[in-house]
């Protein structure tokens, strides 16, 4: 064979998967549709987002913020152009980064579309329509995601969007709809609105942010509701309608009711993401798949023993640093190692400000799987640290189990909250008790603090509320 691991697509589960591959000694290769390396989250995605998501916050605090701490500047004016060249100088150094490392470790690269032919061989279509056959013990299946489409609307990436085109639009639009009150969504919405967008948000769910813990979101959604963002729940978008330059959509109550509508240049459809397996010819091979998604086994095997697959196109969350630990699995479990992923302690966080970060069980769960348990919470108010930085919205709560301690699930809401997720993971991670952590000693004056009063309140013994 000509390798003994071919890896289709480059995203944070391939990418990684084929590097640790090599470094295990097996000869590699991955195959990559797009001009670049990285997949959705670098090209398109999590990097992208957040170039814009810290240039809009500077903006915003600039204009905002800095009068009550003393600094008195000029009213900021927005470089669209600077700042999307920021975005994109932030992608190419991201993309450009995962190429030296996949040279550096001598994995060979191919450009084009991938198809698996046989559980052997891989065929590689690039864009002049020329066909490479790759041989290969081993093959993982690393395709990522696609936006998941409305049904009745066409997006066409100028006036109806995907997260791909809200990333890259010519101007700040006057009035932009969201579709979907997701991770997506939400910041998006941040994005455009600190810019100076008028932002609705219409949501089918009750809710913002399903799957959260609910207390949480709640809060939450206040906070937006405070910057300005504005929030239809509830509602079904029936139908979008646009013109030259504009959109009317149409929606009414999830439950039934009366129909209208809301004027809007800009929509984005932020319903979700699917698994993207076009052209991979998985029927033809006859790799098992159930709602879309490929199947695998405890050992993220398909159907067929030597393929493989990770990331958003199998069960489980569709995060990157998921992906990255499944690619690190798989390749181990290649190399006759022990790869293991602990899905039990994989953190989300939603890059807004504040942001949320979670990991673990919410309390709906808990309560629907009838499991006693104690809450532990302590409020950024009460946080010296966030004082000084003005930064009090938000808490961290705390799970746990009710006779063990073991924590269970940790919830923050607040600035730098996907940093400060960090240790709950670490903790949960070696089966550690709300006493280990409350029992931690942390640096003072941090933001850290709050995790620690807040496992101390878990056995009511918090210092300082």
């Amino acid at each position: 064979m000509a390798y003994d691991l071919v890896v289709i697509g480059t995203g944070p589960g391939g990418y990684v998967c084929a590097i640790r591959a090599a470094q295990l000694g097996m000869k590699v290769a991955v195959v990559e549709k797009r001009k670049t390396h990285g997949g959705t989250c670098l090209n398109v995605g999590c990097i992208p987002s957040k170039a814009l998501l810290h240039a809009s916050e500077m903006f915003d605090l600039t204009a905002h913020d800095f009068a009550s701490l003393g600094i008195i500047v000029p009213t900021p004016k927005l470089d669209f152009a600077a700042l999307m060249k920021h975005k994109s100088e932030t992608v190419s150094a991201n993309v450009n980064g995962v190429g030296f490392l996949l040279k550096k470790n001598k994995v060979d690269s191919h450009f084009g579309l991938g198809t698996i032919v046989t559980p052997n061989q891989v065929r590689v279509t690039a864009e002049d329509g020329s066909q490479t056959l790759l041989d290969t013990r081993n093959i993982v299946i690393a395709t990522g995601s696609e936006v998941t489409p409305l049904p009745g609307v066409t997006i066409d990436e100028k006036i109806i969007v995907s997260s791909t085109g809200a990333l890259d639009l010519e101007k700040v639009p006057q009035h932009l709809v969201v579709i979907g009150a997701g991770v997506i969504g939400l910041e998006l919405s941040s994005v455009w609105r600190r810019l100076g967008a008028k932002v609705t948000v219409i949501e089918y769910l009750d809710r913002i942010l399903p799957g959260l813990d609910l207390e949480v979101t709640k809060q939450f959604q206040r906070i937006l509701e405070k910057q300005g963002i504005a929030f239809e729940l509830g509602q079904k978008v029936t139908k979008v309608e646009t013109q030259s330059n504009s959109a009317k959509v149409s929606l009414e109550p999830a439950q039934g009711g009366a129909a209208r509508h809301i004027d809007a240049d800009i929509v984005l459809v932020a319903i979700g993401r699917r698994a993207f397996t076009a052209g991979l010819g998985l029927e033809e091979v006859g790799i098992a798949s159930e709602r879309g998604k490929v199947i695998i086994d405890d050992h993220f095997r398909t159907s067929i023993p030597n393929i493989y697959a990770i990331g958003d196109v199998v069960r489980g969350l569709m995060l990157a640093h998921k992906a990255e630990d499944e690619g690190m699995a798989v390749a181990e479990i290649l190399a006759g190692q022990h790869g293991h992923v602990n899905y039990q302690t994989i953190p989300g966080v939603v890059y807004t400000h504040p942001e949320i970060a979670s990991v673990g069980k919410t309390e709906e769960e808990l309560k629907a799987e009838k499991i006693d348990y104690r809450v532990g919470k302590f409020p950024f108010t009460a946080n010296g640290r966030a004082r000084a930085m003005r930064h009090t919205d938000g808490f961290v709560k705390i799970l746990a189990d009710a006779q063990t301690d073991r924590i269970l699930g940790v919830h923050i809401l607040g600035a730098g909250a996907g940093e400060l997720i960090g240790e709950a993971v670490v903790i949960m991670e070696f089966g550690g008790s709300a006493e280990d952590l409350a029992r931690i000693c942390h640096a003072h004056p941090t933001m850290s603090e709050a995790v620690k009063e807040a496992a101390l309140n878990v056995d009511k013994r918090s210092i300082h509320i």
